[in-house]
């Protein structure tokens, strides 16, 4: 099935801090790719996957499930710790869910995390019947191209499959049993008015992780997808800080001399 444009993934071989960016449910690396080229002109090495079912048509997403999307980026996160002497990894909504669950498990192998408007509960009476509701009805309205910023949309599906929702609420509740276990640096970035994920989330994610170092920072200006909106530049400015201040060979090329190049142009 072709890839939606905008929506292939990217990659980046720079120096020897790599950061891994995972996207969020219903949406493709589109609404992460501009943070990643910021991160690559800097000199680091990125890695930014479509998640299976993604990016395409919604009936492909309906196939899949939580295990799907979270080995995709676990297989990315180990390309990375095979190329670079330090990874951080960043996700937004869903992906945020995602990152967190790949810092649980991973421990050390990962330097830091960055989150925007991060995922950690499907809320609603909707919710609670899920497990019913996906046999009597296919789809409900989409959750994409939430943002403040006119002229700017998300590429992503028009229809939310009702049983990639259900895959979503168990995936956000075996992260959210995981939290404690997450101790990385964090900077958790979110919105003030988001109409996907209420602040709630960030919330929560905050008060369960076991973080010593912890940054919280409010968007005023953008709603959820946040990385395409007003406060995008923040974003990409605060999460490269970040990054400099905990790997200081940021920006340097590896021993073997490898030349930078990318992919999903």
């Amino acid at each position: 099935m072709p890839v939606l444009p905008g929506a292939e993934p990217y990659r980046h071989d720079g120096g020897e801090v790599g950061v891994l960016l995972c996207h969020g449910f219903t949406g493709s690396p589109q609404s992460l790719r501009p943070w990643a080229e910021y991160l690559a002109e800097r000199g680091l090495t990125v890695s930014l996957p479509l998640l299976p079912g993604h990016g395409t048509r919604w009936e492909d997403l309906s196939v899949t499930a939580w295990q799907d999307w979270y080995a995709e980026v676990d297989r990315a996160l180990r390309e990375l710790t095979e190329r670079c002497s330090k990874v951080f990894v960043c996700g937004l909504s869903m992906g945020g869910a995602l990152a967190l669950r790949l810092a649980a498990r991973h421990g050390d192998e990962i330097a830091g995390l960055v989150l925007v408007n991060p995922g950690n509960k499907v809320h609603g009476l909707s919710a609670y019947a899920l497990p019913v509701a996906r046999h009597l009805v296919r789809t409900v309205k989409g959750i994409t191209s939430d943002i403040a910023k006119e002229g700017v949309e998300e590429v992503g599906y028009p229809r939310v499959p009702l049983h990639a929702a259900h895959q979503l609420r168990i995936f956000f509740r075996i992260v959210d049993r995981e939290l404690p276990q997450v101790t990385q640096p964090l900077v958790v970035l979110h919105s003030v008015h988001d109409h996907v994920v209420p602040p709630a989330d960030s919330a929560r994610v905050l008060g369960r992780v076991s973080s010593t170092d912890v940054t919280e920072i409010l968007l005023e200006q953008s709603y959820h997808v946040a990385t395409l909106d007003h406060d995008a530049d923040r974003i990409f400015e605060e999460s490269y800080a970040f990054f400099d201040r905990l790997a200081p060979e940021v920006g340097k090329i590896p021993s073997e001399g490898v030349e930078g190049t990318s992919t999903g142009d």
